[in-house]
Parts: structure tokens; C-alpha cells; sequence
């Protein structure tokens, strides 16, 4: 199967390690960036959401028109706009894209982040509130006569668009989490479910909730699989340790220094099932499988895509196929130097992962699929 590359798409040089050197939204900066992606054989990036920052569809449109084949994800949450102009808003940036988009629906790991922006919700209440406004925007792309809806958190009469997507049916819903209501909204209505890095076991284990969900949502097809990396790449495995360990002692003194890095985190132990997973592996040990280090996700406490893939661009690039071999054909890496690691992963890590799926294809075309089952049982028996 095919496999893609998702980079990060920041509007500033800020990173864990590095305050930004100037404003939240340097469209300079957004935009080097971005072609530093599209020039080094990345596949699309990511407009990611937090309160406070610049408004992701307003970065994404002007992205859209600026380069020309980068694909764009875009972040959003349910809570800031009704699903009918925020359908629109979507169809409108496929146009300006030329069918370029895919829409990450966030649902909210976090009470203390969410209420910044005025919603009170539960998960719980916030996990079905995100499954029926991906169902409305849905019919807003595709329904060409007036409908009605009457649901648990919207209610609206007599409504149709005037201006659809470019993609037909309609662009890609992303969706992710680790918790049985995520896996079961996400299941339900995702054609891409994202995970962030685990060990492999563990990630297996997602996967098959993951279809399981969707089987049991009555679905036919399965949604495609994206687990999210910090790669951490050096000539020698000895220069990338080093290197591992300076950007772990980095995070930890720009933590120390301030509350700017965790502005979108409460201060205490993560709400989202997602965050608690990656403190407990962390707790376990340092290092799983041929290149997972855990260190980053502790340090972070945890924060989102934290896991990082330490070694030579050979190593890391080993272990984004061991991932591959699991289901997964959406990698999502970001460094922690964003400009320089997107353009060294570009060059050194993604042409090793690509020759080597394509030759993974076609000597699986020669014996049949490998199941799932069976890659579990192999490593049950390495474990």
C-alpha cells in the first residue's frame, strides 16, 4: 500500500526546545517552511489548533494558494464554529486548494483548554457533540437540497450550501484518541484515524480498537491508519544520542523557565487518555523496539505527539517500517529544529521508507497479506 509523510505546518520557529524568534504568525516563515516540506518529499502537513493561536483555516487558505501540491490538515474543533458555516468554510478552502484538503477534528483532551474558549462540555458530552457535527458536515458537502436537522447539540431548519468541495464525496476526516469513546466516534466517521507513537505491541493493540470500532459502527471499509513521531536523526547512532539527550535537557529548561510552552496544558496529570498512555510507557522504561525513547513524552508530561525515533536516518528509518509492516501507511514526524529536520528527514529518512515499501509491496504481492494477527503473534514471540 501507498505510504505518506505528514509534516507540521507552524506559523512561527518555536518548538519544546526553542522560543519563537518572532511573531505568533510570520507568513514568511509559514510559508519557507512549508516548501521546505513540498521540496523534500513530504506529502502534507499539518495546521494544528490551540486557543490563542493564529486561526488555522485563515493560515491554511493562505498556504493553499502559495504552494502547489502540498496537501494541507487542518485542525478544528466543534466547540468554535457551528457545523454549518464551518462545512462551508472547509468546501471553500478545497476550492482555493484544488482538492487539497483533509479536516483533523479535535474533540478536546483537555477541560481547562477547552473552557478558554467558553466550552463546558464533558469528554464524554464532547465526544458525541464531534460525532454528530462530523455527520452534519457531511450532508453540508454533499446534499444539494435543503435539510433539517434535529440532534442532541444542533438544532437548524430549511439549510443548504451554496459552494461544495472539490473532492468528491468529499475531503478526508481525520480523527484521533486512545479512549473507547474516541475509538468508537472515530471508527464511526473517520477515513483517517490518527495515533500518536507507541511501542509496537501497544500500537497494534490501537489498530485493531480501532477496526474493531469500525466493524462495529457497520462499516465496510476501514479508516487508514497515522501514528505521529519526534525523530531525532544524526549521521552516527552515538551523534544521535547525544543529540537526544541535549534536546531532552533543552525541553526540560524551557519548561523550567516559564509557563509559555504549556499554555495549552493544565499544570496538573493529563485529562486525555492519550497523554496518560505516553507517561505510562515512559514510566516502564526508556527505549521499546528497534529506536523508541520515551524521555521526550516525559519531559513534555506527556503533551501530544512527544515519542521520538532516535538513530541514524537507516535506524529511524527501520522503525518507521516496522510500523508500516503494522497497518500504518500515514507517518507523521516532527523535529524539534523545524525548518532543518524537515528538510534532513526529507532528504535522508523518506526515500529509505519509500524504496523500501515498494519493495515491501511487492514481495507481499507475491505471498498474500500479512494479517494483523499474525504480526501480533510474531511479536508476542519477540517479546
Amino acid at each position: 500500500m501507498p505510504v505518506e509523510f505528514l509534516g507540521i505546518a507552524a506559523t512561527n520557529d518555536g518548538s519544546e526546545t526553542t522560543p519563537r524568534s518572532g511573531v505568533s504568525f510570520d507568513k514568511e516563515y509559514t510559508l519557507r517552511l512549508a516548501r521546505a516540506h513540498e521540496d523534500h518529499g513530504w506529502d502534507r502537513v499539518l495546521f494544528a489548533y490551540g486557543s490563542g493561536s493564529p486561526i488555522p483555516a485563515a493560515a491554511a487558505g493562505y498556504l493553499a494558494a502559495k504552494v502547489g501540491s502540498l496537501q494541507i490538515l487542518l485542525a478544528h474543533r466543534p466547540n468554535v464554529s457551528y457545523p454549518t458555516y464551518a462545512a462551508r468554510t472547509f468546501a471553500t478552502l478545497d476550492q482555493i486548494s484544488d482538492g487539497r484538503l483533509t479536516v483533523h477534528f479535535i474533540t478536546g483532551g483537555s477541560d481547562h483548554e477547552q473552557r478558554r474558549e467558553g466550552d463546558t462540555l464533558t469528554k464524554d458530552e464532547r465526544y458525541a457533540r464531534t460525532r454528530e457535527y462530523i455527520e452534519i458536515v457531511k450532508k453540508v458537502w454533499t446534499r444539494r437540497e435543503a435539510f433539517d436537522h434535529e440532534g442532541e447539540h444542533y438544532r437548524f431548519n430549511d439549510f443548504v450550501s451554496d459552494v461544495f468541495p472539490v473532492q468528491e464525496p468529499h475531503p478526508g476526516v481525520s480523527f484521533g484518541g486512545s479512549s473507547p469513546a474516541a475509538y468508537a466516534a472515530g471508527g464511526a466517521e473517520a477515513d483517517i484515524y490518527c495515533l500518536w507513537g507507541e511501542p509496537l505491541a501497544q500500537t497494534a493493540e490501537q489498530i485493531e480498537e480501532v477496526r474493531r470500532a469500525a466493524r462495529a459502527a457497520g462499516r465496510a471499509d476501514l479508516p487508514r491508519i497515522q501514528v505521529a513521531f519526534r525523530p531525532i536523526i544524526a549521521p552516527t547512532e552515538e551523534l544521535a544520542w547525544e543529540k537526544a539527550h541535549r534536546t531532552v535537557g533543552a525541553i526540560r529548561e524551557r519548561r523550567a523557565g516559564g509557563p509559555s510552552l504549556t499554555r495549552r496544558h493544565s499544570a496538573g496529570s493529563p485529562e486525555n487518555t492519550g497523554s496518560q498512555r505516553l507517561i505510562a510507557i515512559a514510566e516502564q522504561g526508556e527505549r521499546f523496539d528497534r529506536a523508541l525513547w520515551t524521555p521526550t513524552a516525559a519531559a513534555t508530561g506527556g503533551a501530544g505527539n512527544s515519542n521520538a525515533l532516535v538513530g541514524t536516518p537507516e535506524t529511524v528509518a527501520q522503525a518507521l517500517l516496522d510500523y508500516y509492516d503494522l497497518g500504518v501507511d500515514i507517518l507523521s514526524a516532527r523535529g524539534y529544529d523545524l525548518l532543518d529536520d524537515a528538510i534532513d528527514f526529507g532528504r535522508y529518512v523518506i526515500p529509505i521508507v519509500r524504496e523500501e515499501v515498494a519493495k515491501r509491496d511487492r514481495e507481499r504481492a507475491e505471498r498474500g497479506p500479512q494479517t494483523l494477527e499474525r504480526t501480533l503473534s510474531g511479536l508476542a514471540v519477540a517479546g
